[in-house]
């Protein structure tokens, strides 16, 4: 039934064509100037932290580096920020950091793994030894060097205003306690409107949503990293780029957790060595061509300024081209764009492959796992919770008021930050089963509750009728008053079981690979790729056709096992007449 779903929705004729892919380098195309609609620079002061110079690569040490894994660079990265960090259409984390990542660590020839992960709790699983480097377009702060240390500068950051092209809004100054802000929660874009802006926020997730969020009409200005707008902003969007500003002093850099002074020095070493033998020019111009603000240059103070065309010029060249061409893009209605935004067939297309074979794939996985896990755990709270013990039904009670309170996203973080590091050398920090081990404890306090509600729900004649005949109390509540409750409860247990489906999308704030993103995770790529929500809707589809079915086979099973069989009618055979029998 899934597949058929599925593949009928994917031979729907074409829609408009996709979204380009915002997770591949767009080369000197994309060149842009120093902007002219710039505010008033918010000037830091002398440079209290970039270093005077960095010991050669070959002087390096790598088996002091402190590394989780020795040898390999653990990295918490973004999915969905491109061209800066993203996960492109064939699944590899990529964009300008990491590639720049990629090169450094081939320097220090060190291997290299990224995760993903959530920008909010990323700091704090670098500073805990989840992730060896946080890799993200981070904007260092004073705040944030509190929780982690910083390598030296590899790019700069302007804030740029987006909003409606034809709006009110034309810069900073026009924003107000009225107007609804878009940030992505944790950013120094988010402090920027709180501390210097001293507004309220709309806070999001990730960019993508938040973009989503003003082309709808829901925002009215989203305050993004200037890389994130560019790469977001697309001809027949509606929006803009009305202003930005620019802060030296709070350049963008990797973090690194504090007890790591090695690994930070060796970091920067690479990046001066990146510097000087004109990698770091090369992909700067192949992900992010931009005129380097006066005063800024990447790495140490004593690295040479990277050697980059003239981008100024490139960019005038290019924004000629445009206007000589037209920008396309004729204005659409209202249905018009969230017909694009939602229901883009060619996007439905290119979305199923990767959500059947990685995101369906993982999903079941945790799902399944857990929900046995849970199963299990929740019979034994259950008969622990009706026990006449109280040592069995005072710990039973308390683990399901606990665990029926904390949000699922709560318990998801303590188990997998928390247990994670105790169980390193188990789980090989990778908390994918932990995800699944911490689904399963919210799923036992849920799954507990129904099973006790069913067992309680027997005629209590059932325990004296088995006791009267010679069982035990534990015969009677195994064999006869337990299936019966079970029975009476199926469909709450599916209802579950669905929930779990759906929770499972949770395990992402852990920070997993690539090929462990299940259904929702790669949705969500998908769409940060495209500037498109269709991949989302697809993503919604899958779960749909796994759950309509479930729902419909428990209630066919509930009918059945409420019913009984269909008793069959024989016809009674002839009568053997006087006749037949002589």
């Amino acid at each position: 039934m899934a597949v058929a779903m599925i593949g009928a929705l994917s031979a729907c004729g074409s829609g408009s064509t996709s979204s380009g892919d915002s997770c591949a380098p767009p080369g000197l195309a994309s060149a842009s100037a120093a902007p002219v609609n710039l505010a008033a620079a918010q000037q830091g002061g002398v440079d209290r932290y970039t270093t005077p110079t960095t010991t050669p690569v070959d002087q390096i040490d790598v088996r002091s580096l402190e590394l989780l894994t020795p040898g390999t660079i653990s990295v918490g990265t973004l999915s969905d920020a491109g061209p800066s960090i993203c996960v492109n259409s064939k699944g590899v984390f990529t964009g300008f950091d990491n590639e720049l990542l990629k090169a450094v660590a081939a320097k220090l020839g060190l291997r290299i793994t990224f995760s993903g992960t959530e920008f909010a709790g990323l700091l704090s699983q670098v500073a805990n030894d989840r992730f060896d480097v946080g890799s993200s377009s981070i904007t260092t702060t004073d705040e944030r060097r509190r929780t982690v240390d910083f390598t030296n500068g590899y790019d700069f950051g302007y804030f740029s205003l987006v909003a409606p092209a034809d709006g009110p809004i034309k810069g900073f100054a026009n924003l107000s306690p009225s107007t609804r802000i878009g940030v992505v929660q944790g950013t120094v874009q988010d402090d920027y409107v709180l501390n210097t802006l001293h507004l309220d926020a709309v806070k999001f997730p990730d960019y993508a949503t938040a973009y989503a969020n003003l082309k709808s009409g829901q925002i009215d200005a989203w305050v993004a990293p200037s890389q994130q707008a560019e790469g977001a902003v697309r001809p027949g969007d509606g929006t803009a780029i009305v202003e930005n500003t620019f802060s030296l002093n709070n350049f963008v850099a990797w973090a690194v957790g504090r007890d790591k002074p090695r690994l930070v020095a060796a970091l920067n070493s690479g990046l001066d060595a990146i510097i000087a033998d004109g990698t770091y020019a090369k992909l700067y111009t192949d992900w992010v061509p931009r005129e380097l603000p006066a005063g800024w240059k990447p790495g140490s103070k004593a690295a040479p300024p990277p050697q980059l065309p003239d981008i100024a010029a490139i960019a005038k060249a290019n924004a000629e081209q445009k206007s000589d061409a037209g920008e396309s893009a004729d204005s659409k209605s209202t249905l018009q764009k969230l017909g694009d935004t939602f229901f883009n067939w060619d996007l439905y297309q290119q979305s199923f492959p990767d959500l059947i074979k990685t995101g369906l794939v993982n999903t079941l996985i945790l799902s399944l796992v857990s929900g046995v896990l849970g199963t299990i755990l929740g019979m034994l709270l259950a008969v622990a919770g009706i026990s006449r013990s109280r040592w069995l039904r005072w710990p039973a009670r308390i683990y399901t008021d606990i665990f029926r309170g904390l949000p699922a996203v709560v318990v998801i973080l303590i188990v997998g930050l928390g247990i994670g590091p105790v169980v390193k050398g188990l789980t090989g920090n990778n908390p994918y089963w932990l995800g699944a081990v911490a689904l399963a404890l919210l799923a036992a306090a849920y799954i507990g509750e129904i099973f006790r509600s069913g067992i309680q729900s027997v005629d209590s004649g059932q325990l004296e009728a088995s006791r009267a005949i010679g069982f035990s109390y534990r015969q009677s509540m195994r064999l006869v008053v337990v299936p019966q409750g079970v029975r009476r409860v199926l469909p709450a247990l599916m209802n579950q079981f669905i929930s779990l489906i759906k929770d499972s999308s949770l395990v992402y704030f852990l920070g997993l690979l690539a090929t462990q993103r299940e259904l929702f995770a790669v949705g969500r790529d998908l769409n940060a790729q495209t500037g498109n929500l269709s991949p989302l809707v697809a993503a919604g589809i899958v779960y749909l056709a796994l759950t309509i079915p479930l729902t419909h086979l428990v209630n066919h099973i509930d009918n059945r096992l409420r019913t009984g069989r269909p008793a069959e009618v024989e016809d009674d055979p002839l009568p053997v007449t006087a006749v037949e029998k002589g």
